[in-house]
């Protein structure tokens, strides 16, 4: 009497089912007892998201899919930047309750260059300079009362900074 390729099947996806119930008690076991917090688990889809190399993939370690574009962000950079190292960026989201706010550069190394979240109630204004690598867009992608829209502005680089 052998064990038919069926059975195999359903005894593998068993496993697998039981496997996942119990990875997912023992974190909620550790996330009640204190010893897991969530930024910790916000911590790590942050670091996917700066560890990106692509557009794509920095959006998808997000969360970000298909975000419309804005007039309500007000995306300030200059038209040629004669530094790369140094290109200041200002960002003033008139979006009603801002939540966040990411600042990405499609053609450098690490497309995420900052990812900022904002408290209820905090004014949806960031001013900063960032390193671009060499000519792309600047991506602004603002996240309020729980979606996200998009800004964006083509950037000549002369000298890169990165």
């Amino acid at each position: 009497m052998g064990v038919s390729v069926r059975e195999t099947a359903i005894d593998f996806e068993r496993r697998r089912a039981l496997k996942a119930g119990a990875g997912l008690g023992l974190f909620g076991v550790l996330l009640a007892a204190g010893l897991i917090q969530p930024g910790m688990v916000n911590a790590a889809t942050a670091r996917a998201a700066f560890e990106a190399k692509t557009l794509d993939e920095a959006l998808n370690a997000l969360g970000v899919f298909s975000p419309a574009n804005s007039p309500s962000i007000q995306l300030t950079a200059p038209e040629v930047a004669e530094n790369g190292a140094v290109v200041p960026v200002t960002v003033e989201s008139m979006l009603f309750r801002t939540e966040q706010i990411c600042v990405l550069a499609d053609k450098n190394p690490t497309t995420l260059i900052a990812n900022l979240r904002f408290p209820e109630g905090t004014e949806g204004f960031l001013t900063t300079r960032v390193k671009m690598a060499q000519t792309s867009s600047v991506i602004v992608l603002v996240k309020a009362d729980g979606k996200y829209y998009r800004a964006s502005r083509e950037v000549k680089v002369t000298a890169g900074g990165c």
